[in-house]
């Protein structure tokens, strides 16, 4: 195969229609054809030579040297980026810097499709800011994670034969800190190969020396002002991990379960006065402290007020009281209060003053409290118990339930509601100053419906329970008083050498103090993120003085209560101002079928699996094409589509590189670029088709940006696609051969080149942010490239365009579709050349006819006989009659197309047998027994079908008609 051949063979220039097809994403429902120049008709083209200077530098390879891009080079160009420093913010331009705290993945994690969502969508806002001239940083960094490391090291001195309580804590704080240093980096180069322009040098880890001293002083200011305290509360209680977990560590899922009812004996009553009361969590009854009815439930008005007898106790009496809370309709409308193990039961209690009873050890094994079963664990207790009960009598009935049951995000075990002595912070001050930022504007919430949920939830807010019993993690500032038995007394101190000087003024010289054992929820240091990250609370510090307060915050909307909504908090309390002016949420990536990705459907997508096999940028515009804040359903027919995306990309740029002037032709490279596109006047100069593409280029600059800088990036893939394959591949490309091959004239050969050029060098630009290698790939290869594409400046808005040429044109596409949709009616073989009869008013014969050659080039029709008339043509009735605009019609005689006596035989056999078949299918609808005992599926899909067939018949009877008295009026 010659050179010229590869320019635009279908291996290379691949077939529009297909990938249309294949990707559900675009919704264009404009036909698209092409139909590739006869190769005899080629002028040879020769070898540019720019592969050679595209590949000078040994990190890019030109699309001249290779048939498709290849993504083993993704780690190259990445790895080139970061050693230009391109990544750091520049403030050369001198503009507002954008800067994005990226969200800190844990240090135990490997990536997933939420990463790869996060980082597609903030790589693309940073890429574009970084070209529109702003000192733009991403900082990036990664998360401590207590509870998620903690297990992983625990797991590998277990794997030992080693318990963390073995080796003390300190041996185990430097046995997590040896497995970070090895493994830690994991997610940081995984999250590189997504293509994440970030400021490497800057990273982070939430246990750096600088954010712990951050950690530190936030805990010791909101203690300082009343905002933390320490309280015995009801919290969510790992008994694996031996800590309170937050509620985002807390999954719910509905399991099958065992619903016990059980008789509680009314005190002095007979043994038929007892109430029954259903529980799923039996063993809890010793911590029972009341049983309640409804205040309106007849049944058991009479026993309020009495005593009822908790079953195995030894006779321990709990009041009978009456209180709206009961559902009277749920169970049997009797509740038993444990609140000491229900997070219900515990905030009635508290409402009406009764006590708490723990029975529970923090290791989930009954306490003293449950008598002889105490020792037992939780769930052998409720066998055991069961078991007891009926023996005693006091067993009802056991029946299948189903429940919602919390489990540990990473342990998996039931948590238990458990009152467990910890700190808090009281959030209302904080929530009512982050309500207000909205109110008044200051925070921006995309999609705007999370609005409402923020609200709701701040308005609602409870305290946060901030203290967690590890040992990996932020120690809590505060420290006890040696051999004083009661920890009310306490100090809150910077560091141990500031609470001695405070202990010794207060207690003595010989004091002893020893620090709180228990460490800061993750989540605490991460709502300091913003700024912590950026040198707080050093305020004079150069980056927080130039990044603070940062631009957005991009993170799924799982997580804006328990991170999102913490940040604004403590971004307020601590610096007077909103850490970031828009937040920006993404949903959850599910898989083909709309399912949440789990291990146990087997429909995990890996991304690094799916970069080799897809590459990074078909992967980050497949990701990047959903809609903020909606779940996007992955597929591998969309990534396969957008891969053929990237090819498509690959061989236009091999098209364009192909068909400039040579290197050598100074006198050519002059020309073209003395060409320029930023005036009314030199638009007007365009012939049609470059005037219609660099309008339509304009067009989309200008639509493009503007959904960039609404966060719209969905639309903005679209809109770039559409135009790049629909009007750049599928249409100008082709109408440029026309120029190229057939004009035999250089200048009109030099415009082509130099709109090809221009064209395709923007699109470039403004696809860049979303696929960053393949563009710039394909940058380093064209001619006069004087800076990397990632810093390159984004292309100028509200450049000229003219709407009435690119209207012009627009008629011109159409009467090019009808005769291509004529061509395809009457089966004609792609390579005959047909005649045509172009009727319309002079002015459209005009400017039709000045592109003669591009109509016959992309219609097929005999350049030599394409007629131009005001009226119809004498063989009119011999002619399929094309009407395709408003004053521009088509004639195209029906002999050039086929041979009719032949088409007449065809097509009478043809409708012979589908009026069998009709017949057939309408005695099976005239039959009754069909239609009584046939599926009702079944019937409905036979009418269809003969509907189908009759609609066929009739369009086939109709084009034999016309084939006919086409014949008679030859005759």
């Amino acid at each position: 195969m010659n050179l010229h051949q590869m320019a635009i063979s279908p291996p290379f220039l691949l077939s529009s229609r297909s990938a249309y097809t294949l990707n559900p994403l675009f919704f264009s429902t404009r036909r698209r054809f092409c139909f590739p120049l006869p190769y005899s008709r080629f002028t040879s083209i020769k070898r540019r030579n720019f592969a050679v200077a595209a590949s000078e530098n040994g990190v890019f390879t030109s699309p001249e040297l290779a048939k498709s891009f290849d993504f083993t080079s993704e780690e190259r160009i990445y790895n080139w980026w970061q050693s230009q420093g391109y990544f750091r913010p520049k403030f050369d331009r001198g503009s507002d810097p954008f800067v994005i705290s990226m969200p800190p993945p844990n240090v135990t994690g490997s990536l997933h499709m939420g990463h790869a969502m996060f980082v597609t969508l903030e790589d693309i806002m940073v890429r574009y800011n970084r070209m529109r001239g702003r000192p733009t940083l991403w900082l990036p960094g990664t998360d401590h994670a207590g509870i998620a490391t903690q297990l992983v090291v625990e797991r590998m001195l277990a794997s030992e034969g080693i318990k963390r309580v073995e080796v003390g804590r300190n041996e185990f704080e430097k046995r997590v800190w040896e497995w970070k240093e090895k493994y830690g980096g994991t997610i940081t180069n995984q999250i590189k190969r997504l293509g994440a322009s970030c400021d490497w040098t800057r990273e982070r880890f939430t246990l750096d020396e600088q954010l712990s001293r951050a950690v530190v002083e936030a805990f010791v200011r909101l203690h300082e002002k009343g905002l933390i305290y320490q309280g015995s509360y009801m919290v969510n209680w790992s008994p694996k991990l031996q800590t309170a977990v937050s509620d985002l560590e807390v999954e719910y899922s509905e399991e099958p379960g065992t619903l016990y009812h059980i008789k509680y004996r009314i005190a002095g009553g007979s043994r038929s006065d007892f109430l029954t009361i259903a529980t799923t969590r039996p063993e809890t009854l010793f911590g029972d402290v009341a049983i309640a009815v409804h205040p309106q439930d007849e049944r058991y008005s009479k026993y309020v007020g009495q005593m009822a007898i908790v079953p195995l106790t030894y006779g321990r009496h709990v009041p009978i009281i009456a209180d709206k809370y009961v559902d009277k309709d749920f169970g049997t409308g009797v509740l038993k209060i444990s609140p000491g193990h229900d997070h219900n039961d515990y905030l009635l209690a508290r409402k009406l003053g009764l006590p708490i009873l723990n029975v529970m050890n923090k290791d989930g094994t009954l306490n003293e409290v449950a008598g002889l079963y105490c020792g037992l664990d939780r769930f052998e207790a409720r066998k055991k118990l069961w078991s007891d009960l009926e023996e005693s009598d006091l067993a009802v009935k056991k029946e299948p339930h189903t429940s919602r049951v919390p489990r540990s995000q990473r342990g998996g075990e039931i948590i238990e509601p458990l009152v467990s002595k910890q700190w808090f912070v009281t959030m209302e001050p904080l929530a009512e100053k982050a309500l207000r930022a909205v109110e008044k504007g200051e925070l921006t919430i995309m999609p705007e419906r999370f609005e409402k949920i923020y609200n709701h939830w701040l308005s609602n807010i409870k305290d946060w329970c901030i203290s967690r019993q590890l040992w990996w993690g932020h120690r809590i500032p505060v420290w006890y008083i040696a051999g004083k038995d009661s920890e009310e007394e306490y100090i809150v101190a910077r560091s141990a050498e500031e609470a001695l000087i405070k202990a010794r003024d207060k207690y003595g010289k010989d004091v002893e103090i020893y620090q709180d054992p228990d460490v800061l929820d993750t989540w605490f240091s991460s709502g300091l993120w913003p700024f912590s990250t950026l040198g707080w609370p050093d305020v004079s510090a150069e980056d927080f003085k130039r990044f603070y307060p940062t631009t957005v915050l991009e993170t799924g909307h799982d997580i804006l209560f328990f991170w999102v909504a913490r940040m604004v908090m403590m971004g307020i309390e601590f610096t007077g101002t909103v850490p970031f002016s828009y937040v920006y949420l993404h949903g959850l990536i599910r898989d083909s079928q709309g399912r949440k990705m789990s291990k146990t459907l087997g429909n995990v997508i890996d991304p690094i699996d799916t970069i080799k096999e897809f590459g990074t940028d078909a992967l980050r515009f497949t990701l990047a094409l959903g809609t903020a804040g909606q779940d996007l359903n992955l597929s591998t027919e969309r990534l396969t589509a957008n891969k053929a995306f990237t090819n498509k990309l690959w061989n236009a740029g091999k098209f364009v590189l192909q068909n400039l002037p040579n290197r050598d032709n100074i006198s050519g490279w002059q020309t073209m670029q003395a060409y320029k596109f930023n005036t009314e006047e030199s638009l007007l100069r365009l012939p049609l088709p470059e005037c219609w593409v660099v309008s339509k280029l304009h067009i989309l600059i200008d639509a493009v940006t503007e959904s960039y800088n609404k966060f719209f990036f969905g639309d903005v893939g679209r809109e770039i696609y559409d135009f790049f394959w629909g009007d750049f591949a599928d249409w100008y490309i082709e109408a440029s051969k026309a120029r190229l091959y057939h004009s035999g004239d250089d200048s009109v050969a030099l415009v082509a080149q130099a709109v090809l050029l221009y064209v395709f060098e923007n699109i470039l630009k403004l696809l860049h942010p979303f696929m960053p290698f393949v563009t710039e790939e394909l940058w380093q290869a064209l001619p006069n490239r004087k800076e990397a594409l990632i810093i390159s400046t984004w292309p100028q808005t509200y450049l000229p365009r003219n709407n009435n040429l690119v209207k012009r044109f627009e008629n011109l596409q159409a009467l090019t579709r009808a005769i291509r949709n004529a061509r395809a009616e009457y089966s004609v073989e792609p390579a005959k050349r047909i005649s045509a009869s172009i009727v319309a008013s002079e002015e459209v014969i005009q400017y039709i006819s000045e592109e003669k050659e591009v109509l016959a080039l992309l219609s097929k029709l005999d350049l030599d006989n394409i007629h131009f008339t005001d009226s119809p043509p004498e063989d009119a009735k011999q002619s399929v009659h094309l009407v395709t605009s408003e004053g521009l019609e088509a004639y195209l005689p029906l002999a050039d197309m086929v041979d009719i006596s032949a088409e007449v035989q065809r097509l009478s056999k043809r409708l012979s047998k589908m009026q069998t078949e009709y017949e057939g299918l309408k005695a099976r609808l005239n039959s009754p027994e069909f239609i009584e005992k046939a599926p009702e599926d079944i019937v409905r899909g036979v009418r269809e079908k003969a509907a189908e067939a009759e609609e066929k018949i009739n369009l086939t009877k109709n084009r034999l008609a016309f084939l006919k008295s086409t014949v008679l009026v030859s005759q």
